[in-house]
């Protein structure tokens, strides 16, 4: 064992006996850490563990997460530590660019942190702290050796990032032999670069000073790159595709259509000469009413992660780069640049980081850090995140670059940052922390050259990884700043025929959340039908009345920022509704005033059905709508739409409310009326809006979304709210780089959404996964079996976690194989009793021994099944072990639950709480 290791052992060892110190104060007298604002150092201080710091090597890192807010010791202590001006520590900045060791040193002179943390409940006042800073010394650098398994033909297949394995394979892609052909090709283009050359590889070119986004300039025989949103279309283009949000993606838990969202986005972004499209965006929701959660997948990690995967795959089986956003724990909008998100080791593991993982899974490219900061360090100068957990520990070999004007340091480049963006410090400064900052860092011995090679080598394989230096791959054809300049604006269209899977993505994520006595579908003999709501309607002057969407009027089909995309053409209710009307010859009426109740009411006497409309908007904190800051002000409908809904109920006996929204809203004031008969949740889905939202209505398609987040009964029963603070003289929305920052803590853990639920024993309105169809579904003949391996015997890792032993500490450990590979399946049969043709969504459920400290239920596994009336399908869902494992802070890895425990319960249902079959799992 190397002294490293030892030293890892023995922190961790010694950590389990400090637990039992609660409410204690632990005092640093020597060395401090100076990462991630973690606690490491601190520890080995107080816990009298007398070795010199410079022996560590790239272990150190992982120290960092040990002394998190995991424990009651340290989540209830005020911690501080404190440093000679000679003293020094060794951080880990490995990275991944050949095969060199994993050796690295940073001298590093520590700084003082005081951090306050509280153990009360989610939504406790939260406290500022001070911003923990790296020091500017001198650091070396030497590479990770680049993780390495034997493909396994139908196991591990060898993959090229443009031919992925079909979806629904039960496959762990080999991206191994692309990347190293494209690092080589890499290194061979940089060979004769001169340090000015590769830096300006690494650093944008400024705010506005492209046509897209965020640019590269052309370097000899590079020509650059072109970096553009968004996570649903190409942003501030022409002729493009307003594709359904991401959480609508996620609400169709089907795979097919993940895939294939990706990948007609990402024939668009290349269609219009995109190198790098930013996104998918998987943070999760850990805020019902957090702005951007409408981007991402939802607030399950499994289901945000299979989503992120998904997408992932389609995206660069177009061609292009995928992004991975925002890394890490972006989770609300308020002060976005100055709150630090304080999250214990453990829930950062099997919640936050997850999502990521499934992204490296599926190859992708690069990853943008996010504007906060994470344990007291900013996101984008991070050791412990972007070089330990990514490059590190999830074998990440593409390139890591800052969200617009997050870089913090030109130092941040030995804390993992390959690339800043958009290059100015702040947007439009024309100044920079890298460019000739970084060349003067280099030539004065604080960064090596060595890095900086590392950095440009990884953003140039990424671009040969994708074949992007084919000839045929497009120019850039738009200008994203001056849509209506001819020279640069080529006005190409790159449409194709995908409004067809935006039209069914859109009614394969439309809800089915009430329906009374066959409200719905609607049979066409309804003589007359009433739309009420400025939401059933088009905008007043067209789609895109206001930039990047930030203002509403008409249909809500997409949230606001820079992850909106400008709309080509937008069918509203009111067009498809009238349109479908005329084949029926159903009369019909309107109004799109929201607050004339009294006439909305009188106009829906005598109808056949009234369709009341509501919505609730939300998005990225830079645009300010109705006082919402980009967070949701509160979880109502926007417009007065209780009121509306309300109004109309009470003069009509079938009513049904269609809601468009951004994240879950709270119904309980119509809900039960008894004149409300149906309630169809469709989300943000997109153009064709109004057409998804008919084809659910008359029965076209049957319901198959499932809620990807939980709808609570009130907004107090969620586990955490958004924390606005005050920090003075410091203004949200602005720039980071301040040292005080809002502290938000993540005392709920691991229990967010449905798990807190769960876990508290609240009964929510309508649970994550829940949702209903015109037809029924039967479960039977659960079987649940270990899957033979054939293609060799039992690694030793394998052993390792079959005896309770936690997974090694190398590089790619939480990637690797052996982790993910199926290694049980579940089998059971749906039966469609009904009758009519419908889809249904199984999911499965883990439910841990109460000594693994996990939440009640935690989602494992689903998939989609489409069954003709009377017809039973079997279902198959294969479990990996990393699937019922959890994260051991102390050895670092993952492994099976404690104890004796030989076995795991199962569930298989159709919602988090709607069990159907019960089983267990031999371990």
């Amino acid at each position: 064992m190397s002294f490293a290791r030892f030293a890892l052992w023995l922190v961790s060892t010694s950590l389990v006996l400090a637990q039992s110190a609660s409410n204690s104060t632990i005092a640093a007298s020597s060395t401090a850490a100076t990462d991630i604002g973690s606690l490491s150092t601190s520890l080995l201080s107080t816990l009298s563990i007398s070795f010199p710091l410079s022996t560590l090597s790239s272990t150190a890192s992982l120290l960092s997460s040990i002394a998190s807010t995991e424990t009651a010791t340290v989540l209830s202590s005020s911690v501080s530590g404190s440093a000679a001006s000679t003293s020094t520590a060794n951080v880990s900045i490995s990275s991944i660019s050949g095969s060199a060791t994993s050796s690295l040193s940073l001298s590093a002179t520590s700084v003082s942190i005081t951090t306050a943390a509280t153990t009360s409940s989610a939504t406790s006042e939260p406290l500022t702290e001070s911003r923990v800073t790296v020091p500017i010394s001198s650091y070396t650098f030497s590479s990770f050796p680049v993780p390495s398994e034997t493909a396994i033909p139908n196991v591990f297949p060898v993959t090229d990032p443009m031919d992925p394995p079909p979806v629904g394979a039960a496959v762990v892609p080999d991206f191994e032999a692309a990347w190293a052909a494209a690092y080589q090709k890499a290194e061979a283009l940089l060979a004769n670069f001169t340090l000015h050359e590769k830096i300006n590889i690494t650093t944008g070119v400024g705010w506005e000073n492209g046509l897209c986004v965020g640019n590269i300039g052309a370097i000899g025989d590079f020509p650059g790159l072109c970096l553009e949103d968004s996570p649903l279309g190409v942003r501030d283009a022409d002729f493009i595709t307003g594709f359904p949000a991401g959480i609508n993606s996620a609400t169709t838990w089907n795979r097919e259509l993940m895939r294939r969202r990706g990948l007609f986005m990402g024939r668009e972004h290349v269609g219009k000469g995109v190198n790098i499209a930013l996104g998918p965006m998987m943070n999760l929701g850990r805020n019902a009413a957090g702005g951007r959660n409408w981007e991402g997948f939802g607030a399950d990690p499994f289901l945000s992660g299979e989503t992120a995967y998904e997408t992932v795959l389609g995206l660069q089986n177009a061609g292009v780069q995928a992004c991975a956003k925002h890394f890490i724990n972006n989770e609300q909008e308020h002060y976005r640049t100055l709150e630090s998100s304080n999250v214990d080791d453990r829930t950062q593991h099997e919640l936050y980081a997850h999502p990521f993982l499934k992204a490296v899974m599926a190859g992708v490219s690069s990853v943008m850090c996010s504007y906060n900061l994470i344990n007291g360090t900013y996101a984008c100068e991070n050791d412990k995140m972007m070089n330990d957990i990514l490059k590190r520990e999830f074998g990440f070999q593409g390139f890591v670059m800052s969200d617009w004007g997050a870089t913090e340091s030109t130092i941040s480049v030995v804390t993992g940052l390959d690339m800043t963006m958009a290059g100015d410090i702040t947007l439009g400064s024309h100044t920079t922390f890298f460019g000739q900052n970084l060349t003067a860092y280099v030539e004065n011995g604080t960064v090596p050259e060595s890095r900086i090679d590392d950095m440009a080598t990884r953003i140039v394989a990424a671009w040969y990884y994708l074949h992007q230096d084919a000839p045929g791959f497009p120019k850039t054809n738009f200008n994203a700043f001056l849509p209506g300049d001819l020279a640069t604006n080529f006005h190409v269209d790159v449409q194709d025929e995908h409004y067809k899977l935006v039209r069914e993505m859109g009614a394969a994520s439309t809800v089915l959340l009430k329906n009374v006595k066959g409200a719905l579908p609607l049979t066409g003999r309804e003589r007359n039908l009433f739309m009420a709501g400025s939401d059933a309607g088009p905008a007043d002057i067209g789609p895109n009345k206001y930039a990047d969407q930030g203002g509403q009027t008409g249909i809500l089909a997409m949230g606001w920022g820079s992850g909106t995309a400008n709309f080509t053409y937008l069918i509203s209710p009111y067009e498809a509704i009238q349109h479908r009307a005329r084949r029926h010859r159903t009369s019909i009426s309107w109004t799109f005033d929201d607050f004339d109740l009294d006439r909305a009411g009188n106009m829906a006497i005598g109808q056949s059905v009234s369709l009341v409309f509501i919505n609730s908007d939300s998005g990225e904190d830079y645009i300010v709508v109705d006082g919402n800051e980009g967070d949701r002000k509160n979880l109502t409908a926007w417009h007065g739409g209780d009121d509306l809904v309300l109004a109309v109920a009470a003069q009509n006996n079938n009513t049904v409310v269609v809601i468009h929204s951004v994240g879950p809203l709270i119904l309980e004031s119509w809900i039960d009326h008894p004149n409300v008969t149906a309630v169809l949740w469709a989300g943000l889905p997109g153009t064709e809006a109004g057409n998804s939202l008919v084809d659910v209505l008359y029965g076209e398609w049957n319901p198959s979304g499932r809620l990807p987040y939980t709808i609570a009964k009130n907004a107090s029963d969620y586990p955490t709210m958004i924390i606005e603070g005050d920090i003075a003289g410091e203004t949200p929305g602005q720039a980071g780089g301040g040292d005080v920052v809002l502290n938000i803590t993540y005392s709920e853990k691991l229990e967010i959404d449905y798990r807190w639920f769960d876990a508290k024993n609240i009964t929510p309105r309508f649970e994550f996964g829940f949702g209903l169809s015109y037809t029924t579904f039967e479960y039977s003949n659960l079987n649940i079996g270990k899957i033979p391996q054939t293609d060799s015997e039992q690694t030793s890792d394998e052993a390792r976690w079959d005896s309770g032993n936690a997974t090694r500490i190398e590089e790619g450990s939480s990637t690797a194989l052996w982790l993910h590979r199926p290694a049980h399946n579940v089998t059971f049969d749906v039966k469609n009793t009904g009758d009519v043709y419908g889809g249904d969504i199984p999911q499965v459920y883990i439910h841990h021994p109460a000594s693994a400290g996990e939440p009640p239920s935690v989602l494992k596994g689903f998939t989609n099944v489409e069954v003709m009336p009377g017809e039973t399908k079997l279902v198959s869902i294969p479990l990996s072990r990393y699937d019922l494992s959890i994260w051991d802070v102390v050895q670092q890895g993952w492994r099976r639950p404690d104890g004796d425990i030989n076995e795991i319960k199962l569930t298989v249902g159709a919602s988090s709480r709607d069990e159907r079959l019960n089983g267990t799992i031999p371990l």
